[in-house]
């Protein structure tokens, strides 16, 4: 990485972490992100889970919301996820799920923890079979199990992702 890529990542990890704690300050979780792109700062995201009610408004799923919005695509190929603290497997997917090119994080899951945030458990848990969740898992399969996939494969309209 150049020395301007580092005082890139610095200065806008700086603002993630500003995000955060003016979000605890705000009553909110100790989480900020935002998506930059081409050096632009497409959107910013704090934790909204308590706030919202909705234990998926986590930082970085809110800022790729905002992100997608605001330049119209599900896509943010080519961006830059930055974030207060290593994301967690949600958001990790939410990133994949958003193709964006990189993800660069401040704190870590221990820091995390040691905030009463330990999302380790579920990290461990994907790779244990699902016999041994807590939650149950179930699959009801009827014979037309595959319909939507048939509808959307079938469908010359359909935007793919």
């Amino acid at each position: 990485m150049s020395t301007a890529s580092a005082s890139t990542d610095a200065e806008w990890i700086a603002r993630t972490i500003e995000l955060a704690v003016a979000n605890v300050a705000a009553g909110g979780g100790p989480f900020g992100a935002l998506i930059v792109r081409d050096g632009e700062l497409l959107a910013e995201g704090q934790n909204r889970v308590t706030a919202n009610l909705d234990p998926t408004a986590h930082a970085e799923v809110t800022a790729i919301r905002a992100a997608c919005q605001a330049i119209g695509d599900f896509s943010l190929a080519g961006a830059t996820l930055y974030t207060s603290c290593e994301p967690c497997p949600l958001c990790l997917s939410a990133a994949l799920w958003a193709r964006v090119d990189r993800v660069v994080f401040a704190a870590d899951r221990d820091d995390a923890a040691r905030g009463g945030f330990d999302d380790r458990e579920f990290y461990e848990l994907f790779a244990r079979p699902r016999s041994e969740w807590d939650v149950t898992i179930d699959a009801v399969r009827p014979a037309n199990a595959a319909a939507p996939f048939d509808a959307w494969l079938a469908n010359a309209e359909r935007t793919d992702y």
